[in-house]
């Protein structure tokens, strides 16, 4: 154990610049998202930017391709919840379950189906995993362009997963980012379902 905290203590030293400014942008990002500030937008594209390269260095070839998708979804949240701050339309909307379990039928296939490319067509040592957190990272970001209070559950949920994916890929600062992550999603989660509940 102490060998184990040890080197992670070494990698924690020996992270790039790179990832700790993808780290702190990424961090304020999602902490805005959940106060549903419409500058988490703009902060998104300058950490899903540097997180394209990082994921990609790391032969995380699902997590690369899905910041080319957060920095499309950035721009469409921006637009989305700026029209929705000057309409009559509530604020946040939720998932019945018909709808909740369409949602996790459609993360289960798009993970099978990125899981067999990543598997077969690229020299990922974690093809599924990566494929499945990639699947569910993709929803989660779409429902929160929309406002869909469940978007905070994938998120928790995803982030989990994830700690410890990044922690074999030795992305420590990312992985405790991580941690942050599941937090403040969980926060995000309860604060947004308080408005939704306001608007009822």
């Amino acid at each position: 154990m102490q060998d184990f905290l040890s080197q992670l203590y070494q990698q924690f030293l020996e992270t790039s610049l790179l990832e700790w400014l993808a780290t702190i942008s990424g961090f304020i990002c999602v902490f805005l998202a959940a106060k549903q500030n419409i500058w988490n937008w703009p902060i998104s594209i300058i950490s899903v930017s540097l997180y394209l390269y990082i994921f990609y260095q790391a032969k995380l070839y699902g997590d690369s391709t899905l910041q080319i998708y957060f920095l499309g979804t950035a721009v469409y949240g921006w637009y989305y919840w700026n029209r929705r701050a000057h309409s009559e339309e509530k604020p946040i909307t939720s998932f019945n379950s018909k709808q909740l379990g369409l949602t996790i039928a459609i993360i289960l296939l798009i993970a099978g189906i990125l899981g067999y490319f990543l598997d077969h067509k690229t020299d990922s040592d974690v093809p599924y995993i990566d494929g499945f957190c990639t699947a569910t990272s993709l929803v989660a970001q779409f429902l929160m362009t929309r406002k869909v209070l469940q978007n905070w559950l994938l998120w928790v949920f995803v982030d989990l997963c994830y700690i410890p994916l990044y922690i074999h890929k030795d992305l420590i600062l990312t992985a405790i980012l991580y941690i942050a992550f599941t937090i403040i999603a969980w926060d995000g989660y309860r604060d947004w379902r308080k408005s939704y509940l306001n608007f009822q």
